[in-house]
C-alpha cells in the first residue's frame, strides 16, 4: 500500500514521489531496538524506525504480528501523513514511539477495512 506512492505537500502544494527502499533490523547498525524502513523521498532517503517494543504490544493486544510488509505500510503511513499534515520531512531520520506506531498501525488497518467495504458494495 505504501512502498510507492505520492503525497502533497501541505505547505508547498508540491507532488513528492515516496519510494520503499530497504527494512534493516537496526539492533547491531546503530545499537537500537528498532526496525529502520527507508524510504527515498523524491530521491533523498528518509529513514523511520519503529520500536521493537510495538511488535510486543501488538501481539499482546492482537495475538497477531507486525510482517515486514505491515512495517513498511506503517512507516509510509506516517510519512504520507507527516508530508499532508504540513509536518514536513526536513529529517533524515525519524523514530516513532510505540504509540505512533500502533496509531498508524491502527490507521491502516481502517483503511483497509473501508477499502473491503467499499469493495464489496457496503
Amino acid at each position: 500500500m505504501y512502498t510507492d506512492f505520492t503525497a502533497t505537500d501541505r505547505w508547498t502544494k508540491k507532488q513528492v514521489h515516496v519510494l520503499y527502499q530497504a527494512l534493516i533490523v537496526a539492533i547491531a547498525t546503530r545499537h537500537a531496538d528498532a526496525v529502520d524502513i527507508k524510504f527515498l523521498v523524491d530521491g533523498r532517503p528518509v529513514w523511520v524506525a519503529l520500536p521493537h517494543p510495538a511488535w510486543v504490544e501488538y501481539k499482546n493486544r492482537t495475538g497477531r504480528q507486525i510482517t515486514d510488509s505491515l512495517a513498511m505500510d506503517i512507516a509510509g503511513h506516517f510519512l504520507k501523513t507527516a508530508l499532508e499534515s504540513g509536518e514536513g520531512l526536513g529529517r533524515e531520520m525519524y523514530s516513532l514511539t510505540v504509540a505512533e506506531t500502533i496509531q498508524h498501525l491502527n490507521a491502516i488497518a481502517a483503511l483497509g477495512e473501508e477499502l473491503a467495504r467499499h469493495h464489496n458494495g457496503l
